[in-house]
C-alpha cells in the first residue's frame, strides 16, 4: 500500500510529463521524469508515450529500485534518477527530468560544455557540462550525469539528451524547459557568429544584484 501523498505525486508527475509533452520536450516514449516522496520514488514508465501519461503509468519504487507500487517496469535510466535522490550532493533534490529535447540534444552532439550566454542561466548554476557518451540505461551512464550534475541543476548528455533536478517538480520542469531555452539560444546565436559569454566578473555581478532585489521573489515592496 501507498499513501494519498504518493497517490497524488504519481498523478502530478503523470501531468508534468504531459504538460513535457505540449511543450514538445518529449519525442514518444524518449525521456522520463521522476518525483521523490520519503523514501518512494514514483517514476514513468518504460514504454509510456509521455505526452499521453496517466497515473497507470507511473510506477512507485523504493531508492534501491523495487517495484512498490504499480503494473509496469519503471524507466531504463531508473539508475540514473535513484542515483540523484541516494547521494548527498543532491540533498534538497525531489525531482528530475530527463529529455530527449531537439535543441539540447543538438548541442550535446557538438558542444562539451554550454557557456553562460544569459543571466537566467545562472539559476541552473552556470555553465553547464556535457556527460560523455556512454549507452543509455547503464551505470556507467548514471555516474557520467552525476558528475556532471555536480553543483548544477542541469546538464546535457553527449549525443543523448539533457536532464535537469528541481527542489519539486514544478522546478524541475521549469529548468528543463530553461535548459532547452538556452539550447535553441545558443543555436540561433551561433548560426549569426559566435555568441558572446558572460565571464566571471559579470556572473558574479548578476548574482549579487539579483540577491540585493530579491529578484523572481514574489513578496510586498
Amino acid at each position: 500500500m501507498i499513501s494519498e501523498t504518493t497517490r497524488t505525486l504519481c498523478a502530478r508527475v503523470a501531468a508534468a510529463s504531459r504538460h513535457l509533452g505540449d511543450l514538445g520536450l518529449f519525442i514518444g516514449s524518449a525521456g522520463n521524469v521522476s518525483a521523490r516522496d520519503g523514501d518512494l520514488v514514483a517514476i514513468t514508465a518504460s514504454g509510456t508515450v509521455l505526452g499521453e501519461a496517466g497515473v497507470d503509468d507511473i510506477t512507485v519504487v523504493n531508492l534501491t529500485g523495487d517495484i512498490v507500487a504499480g503494473n509496469h517496469r519503471p524507466s531504463s535510466e531508473i539508475e540514473l534518477h535513484l542515483g540523484v535522490y541516494r547521494q548527498p550532493q543532491f540533498t534538497g533534490i525531489n525531482a528530475v527530468v530527463h529529455t530527449h529535447s531537439r535543441f539540447a540534444t543538438a548541442v550535446a552532439v557538438v558542444c562539451d560544455e554550454l557557456p553562460v550566454i544569459h543571466y537566467q542561466q545562472l539559476g541552473l548554476g552556470g555553465s553547464l557540462r556535457v556527460a560523455p557518451f556512454e549507452t543509455f540505461g547503464t551505470e556507467a551512464l548514471a555516474t557520467a550525469v552525476h558528475s556532471a550534475l555536480d553543483g548544477r541543476l542541469g546538464a546535457l548528455m553527449a549525443n543523448h539528451g539533457a536532464v535537469a533536478l528541481g527542489s519539486d517538480l514544478d522546478k524541475a520542469v521549469d529548468n528543463a524547459a530553461l535548459l532547452e531555452w538556452l539550447c535553441e539560444l545558443y543555436w540561433h546565436a551561433h548560426a549569426l557568429g559566435t555568441p558572446r559569454t558572460l565571464d566571471d566578473e559579470q556572473q558574479l555581478a548578476v548574482i549579487e544584484h539579483a540577491l540585493r532585489i530579491r529578484y523572481g521573489q514574489k513578496d510586498t515592496p
